[in-house]
């Protein structure tokens, strides 16, 4: 079993949808930047503005925003990410359920439900910092 880490909305713009739902959702904030992420981004050619991933925090799931450019129909604007204990097992228990792998990837596995919607388990925090 899982918990939800974040939902990921893959969009044009992640600042501009960020503020959007942070504005529309009580108690959630776009995450504020500080001097050592600014500088980061700016060794990559972003800036807060036109960060490629911007992340909004409340007090329920983070919301992820990233950008996805153009629109492909064969993947969700807007997906779980769910935190798991045991990846690979909860994989195997998600197959017999219905569920399909699309691609594993060193901390998370995109998989589709039953109908193809998609959604990623990723390792909980503490088997990630280990």
């Amino acid at each position: 079993m899982g918990a939800i880490h974040e939902i990921v909305f893959d969009c044009d713009k992640p600042a501009v949808l960020a503020r959007f739902w942070a504005g529309l959702l009580e108690g959630y904030a776009v995450r504020a930047y500080d001097e050592t992420e600014i500088a980061r981004l700016a060794a990559l050619g972003f800036t807060p503005e036109t960060d490629p991933t911007v992340m909004v925090d409340g007090p329920g799931p983070s919301l992820c925003f990233q950008n996805v450019e153009g629109r492909r129909y064969d993947n969700n604007r807007v997906h779980f990410d769910v935190e798991v204990h045991d990846r690979a097992g909860e994989v195997e228990r998600l197959k017999q359920a219905g569920a399909s792998v699309d691609r594993v990837l060193p901390t998370y596995t995109v998989m589709r439900d039953p109908e193809g919607n998609q959604f990623c388990l990723v390792d909980r925090r503490e088997a990630m910092a280990a």
